[in-house]
């Protein structure tokens, strides 16, 4: 079985809630569930499935801690890695939504990293998402504030269809 670590940046609290959620479906113990404010880039080499989540701020931009988690892990080597994303944002920045999901997924493109559970954005309404490669996002978009009655049910299967590909 493959280990799974959840690392996320958080600023309100919202990301930290979607990563506890996704760790229940997964069966991820609380400690591999990290805050990248209190972690190291580096503890990544523990996990053979590393799961990022990030918010998305101000005009498109990743949640502070995450950016400076991703400066360092864009250098490490992640080939044998399986790599879920995840990303917490407000559909009404119509232009902008969820794209600190893209932009974990284009730092980490020359890691050697192997991304997996790309996923639909079937219920939310956006003109455009750096997190969007053709009709799928690079990985699951939530929002809480405008779509709590979809959260649990994007998350839970977002986590069966990472069960299926690692």
């Amino acid at each position: 079985m493959k280990k799974i670590g959840i690392f996320y940046g958080t600023t309100t609290g919202n990301t930290a809630e979607v990563a506890q959620e996704i760790a229940k479906a997964l069966n991820v113990k609380s400690d591999d569930v990290k805050d990248v404010a209190k972690t190291a880039p580096s503890a990544v080499g523990d996990y053979d499935v590393i799961i990022l989540g990030a918010s998305t701020w101000g005009d498109g931009d990743m949640q502070g801690d995450m950016a400076e988690f991703m400066d360092g892990l864009e250098m490490v080597d992640l080939r044998g890695k399986d790599v879920a994303l995840f990303g917490t944002g407000d559909e009404q920045m119509k232009d902008t939504f969820c794209n600190a999901v893209g932009e974990m997924y284009y730092k980490l493109r020359n890691t050697g990293a192997n991304f997996i559970a790309k996923y639909n954005v079937d219920g939310l309404e956006f003109n455009h998402s750096e997190a969007m490669v053709g009709d799928l996002a690079v990985g699951l978009l939530i929002d809480t504030a405008n779509h709590p009655e979809i959260t649990a049910r994007r998350i839970n299967e977002w986590c069966e269809l990472i069960s299926r590909e690692i």
